[in-house]
């Protein structure tokens, strides 16, 4: 069986992805349903999906009520896969997908004075980026009080300079979800 929406107003529907582009990498069921179980409600929250891949987070975010999601990817098919598992669902709630790189989508967010209550990053394992995109967001000013942003990745996250945030980590297998609250 292909990937689904887990829960929600999309629950059970099924979302499309890409079985040959290796560099996109969707997040398993067992992974967004803990990930979505330690976030809670996301009624009228701001979300941001850095590395939106086939969409599967961003979509199960509209799913479970965000008030508003942002789909980021750099790559061209990945941004054609969001965008198609949009259409399928017939998704009515407010959404925009932007084809931009990490820093160039967080740059334009500053200038916008956009701030967001979740941000999951998600990027290619071999990227590690995580500290540095962290670093930046907080630096910038790009979440709102209470904001949580979570992370997937194949190792543990540097948190020292976080010394003001609550920050847990789970593991299943070889993947970490770290999540950092404000």
């Amino acid at each position: 069986m292909g990937m689904r929406v887990i829960a929600g107003k999309y629950r059970h529907r099924p979302l499309a992805y890409p079985d040959s582009n290796t560099s996109i990498r969707p997040t398993k069921d067992r992974i967004r349903e803990a990930l979505f179980s330690i976030l809670g409600p996301l009624d009228n929250k701001v979300f941001l999906d850095l590395y939106a891949g086939s969409g599967s987070i961003g979509v199960e975010s509209i799913s479970r009520g965000a008030k508003k999601t942002y789909f980021v990817d750099h790559d061209k098919e990945a941004i054609n896969y969001v965008k198609k598992n949009l259409t399928s669902l017939n998704v009515e709630e407010e959404y925009e997908v932007l084809l931009l790189d990490d820093f160039q989508a967080l740059e334009s967010f500053e200038d916008k004075g956009l701030k967001f209550d979740v941000i999951f990053i998600d990027p290619p394992y071999e990227l590690g980026k995580y500290e540095e995109l962290i670093s930046y967001i907080y630096n910038n000013d790009l979440v709102n009080s209470k904001a949580i942003i979570a992370t997937e990745s194949n190792r543990k996250i540097d948190t020292n300079q976080l010394l003001d945030k609550t920050i847990k980590e789970y593991h299943y297998g070889e993947i970490t979800l770290t999540v950092i609250r404000s």
